[in-house]
């Protein structure tokens, strides 16, 4: 298995980079957020999956470790193959996915192109147990960043905004969860920010 690619950027298409390594221009597949944050010219490092079929042998890239085993993950569910995989990385990060999965959101599942109601259905029911807890740090690609010293009320209302909820949405969100935070405080310990998290995108879910 090629683990990972590291070189300079030859050529970017919407779909693929062509990494130098050693002399030899080895094309990956990668999601647009991940083309986005490459430059030609310019070295990078990509985590790669490399997938086997009788007629091809593709590699995928992805901007760190944790993307690309969620990718591989993805594919243990029947009906998922990378293209789908890579599809649902497309559309949301990987703890995004995490989310989605844990709180039983088919809609989020749904907004991948290729995936129906039936099928986010039995993709749910399928990843509950493989997918793991989110990561934290990253809530998300789309701009969730939380500093360790920023308070759980913070840290909650950036990461529901960064996962596409709006302003008001996420205040009622953290309102709601608030006793649970309070509660976990006055037993001396801290505000579990990731069980918030679910916490409120199921009060979400259920307002929607």
């Amino acid at each position: 298995m090629i683990a990972f690619v590291s070189g300079p950027v030859a050529a970017l298409a919407p779909t693929t980079a062509v990494i130098e390594v050693g002399g030899i221009g080895m094309a990956v597949q990668c999601t647009p957020e991940t083309l986005a944050g490459l430059r030609i010219g310019t070295d990078a490092r990509l985590a790669t999956s490399l997938v086997v079929r009788e007629d091809s042998l593709t590699l995928y890239g992805f901007a760190d470790d944790d993307e690309r085993q969620v990718f591989e993950l993805l594919q243990t569910a029947s009906g998922v193959g990378p293209r789908l995989a890579q599809a649902m990385l497309a559309t949301h990060s990987p703890d995004a996915l995490r989310i989605a999965v844990a709180t039983g959101d088919e809609k989020a599942l749904t907004a991948v192109s290729g995936i129906g109601k039936k099928g986010a259905q039995k993709l749910l029911l399928e990843l509950k147990d493989r997918l793991g807890d989110p990561v934290g740090a990253r809530i998300g690609q789309q701009g969730v960043g939380t500093a360790v010293s920023s308070s759980w009320r913070d840290q909650l209302q950036a990461a529901l905004i960064g996962l596409g909820y709006a302003t008001r949405e996420a205040d009622e969100a953290v309102t709601a969860v608030t006793p649970q935070a309070e509660a976990a405080i006055a037993g001396g310990g801290q505000a579990p920010v990731p069980q918030l998290l679910r916490a409120a995108l199921q009060t979400l879910n259920r307002a929607r």
